[in-house]
């Protein structure tokens, strides 16, 4: 199988509503989504086969979503509001695939960093902590 382009991926915020309204945020150059991971917890005992050690899987973290944008003024009140929440916002990242694909998170917004330089354009790279499960779907 070939590999897909990932031009036309969007980051897309919730409004918090029933039913959820979701609206393109920012101007994304680049989405990093979940990157987990997962503890795994020492079992190892005395009777442990050969001397090597032995785990098991424990808690799961769902990581951090980085996402990378031309800053635009006209954002800025909703990323310094979302980096003012305390509550878990729900977005998604939308793949340009045939089927649409999604991941679907809860986050915390963790980072909020505008770079403005003079000889180049407006970015900042905004950072979202996820908090349980991510939803591929």
């Amino acid at each position: 199988m070939a590999g897909m382009d990932g031009f036309g991926t969007l980051f897309k915020r919730g409004d918090g509503g029933s039913p959820e309204i979701f609206t393109t945020i920012a101007d994304a150059t680049g989405i990093s989504p979940p990157g987990m991971k997962r503890e795994t917890i020492d079992v190892t005992s005395h009777g442990s086969a050969d001397g090597w050690m032995e785990f098991i899987g424990g808690l799961k973290d769902g990581g951090e979503v980085k996402v990378d944008v031309n800053y635009q003024p006209a954002y800025h009140d909703t990323l310094i509001d979302d980096f003012e929440d305390d509550a878990p916002r729900t977005y998604r990242i939308v793949f340009p695939d045939e089927d649409t694909t999604t991941w679907e998170i809860k986050a915390i917004m963790t980072g909020f960093e505008p770079d403005a330089p003079y000889d180049d354009k407006l970015s900042a790279s905004l950072t979202f902590k996820v908090t349980g499960k991510p939803t591929l779907s």
